[in-house]
């Protein structure tokens, strides 16, 4: 006959077993193993959490309906410095803006054509630049990168595919509040603002923790998660150039990243693919990252 534990007893496994491995929930709570490994495969909260999949999951691409070719235009030439050399630079520059392939490649190719060293035109574009305004940093940092045709190049690739992912996922809608940020929205609402900007971190756990549908069961559902955030922050700059989200939104994001540190790992490959995040995505001076590594080895 099977023996009713308490629902105390099974929360506390549960609580546990988030910090701790199995063996030694089951030392600190009195219980056989087997029955430690029960109430955690059975309760589903060590499993990836579908629901939470469902919501951080962006809309899926539309095929586009117009059957039109479209022919990629050049952009116009400008007497912008008045030196010729300069200009046309400038000109390939907003060429190679486009992100359109095609116009790319000719315009690498006519850049490969003229005569003075793109590193000088660079020195006379910063020098045009810091006469017409004089004393002005900003002015001076605008002509930094100019001779570098190649990083525009891939930079300006990228933010073309971002543009058009984001213009086949969300149309029209892609500045509208998704149902994740509404629900974040919702989370933090009468939740007020430490010195005007910065919500109280405790209390932001808090709320999204209570949410259930919304948590993170995994490491693996913490990375979709964080997944679905840069990749809607980088369709929106593509887009507007900026991108920065709803304050509730990145404290979402943050409560996220915060979350690695306390889910332990289910595999050896899924701590491996958090380091990977850390270290892709340029967390590893976090403040929190230490908590994190810790949890992955511990």
């Amino acid at each position: 006959m099977a023996i009713q534990l308490p629902d105390q007893l099974r929360r506390q496994v549960l609580d546990l077993r988030r910090t701790h491995s199995l063996s030694k929930v089951a030392e600190m709570t009195a219980l056989p193993l087997g029955t430690v490994k029960t109430i955690c495969s059975r309760s589903g909260e060590f499993r990836d959490n579908p629901k939470h999949r469902e919501l951080f999951t962006l809309p899926a691409i539309r095929e586009s309906t117009s059957t039109d070719l479209t022919v990629p235009e050049l952009p116009p030439q400008k007497d912008v410095t008045g030196d010729k050399e300069v200009d046309a630079l400038l000109w390939l520059r907003s060429v190679i803006s486009t992100g359109q392939a095609a116009l790319i490649e000719k315009a690498m190719l006519g850049a490969s054509r003229i005569k003075t060293p793109l590193a000088e035109l660079e020195k006379r574009y910063t020098a045009h630049l810091t006469a017409m305004h004089p004393g002005s940093f900003a002015a001076t940092f605008a002509s930094f990168g100019f001779s570098d045709l190649e990083g525009l190049a891939k930079r300006s690739i990228v933010k073309l595919s971002n543009q058009q992912e984001a213009s086949a996922r969300f149309g029209e809608d892609l500045f509208a509040s998704t149902p994740v940020e509404q629900l974040c929205i919702e989370a933090l609402e009468g939740l007020e603002r430490e010195r005007g900007w910065k919500f109280d971190q405790a209390e932001v756990d808090k709320r999204f923790t209570a949410r259930t549908d919304l948590m993170p069961h995994t490491l693996s559902d913490c990375l979709y998660e964080l997944a679905y955030w840069d990749r809607l922050y980088k369709m929106r700059a593509a887009v507007d150039g900026v991108g920065d989200p709803a304050v509730e939104s990145t404290e979402r994001e943050r409560f996220t990243f915060r979350r690695l540190a306390h889910i332990r790992a289910k595999t050896k490959d899924e701590a491996i693919a958090v380091f990977r995040y850390l270290s892709d995505s340029g967390h590893m001076d976090d403040t929190e990252t230490n908590d994190i590594l810790s949890n992955l080895i511990g």
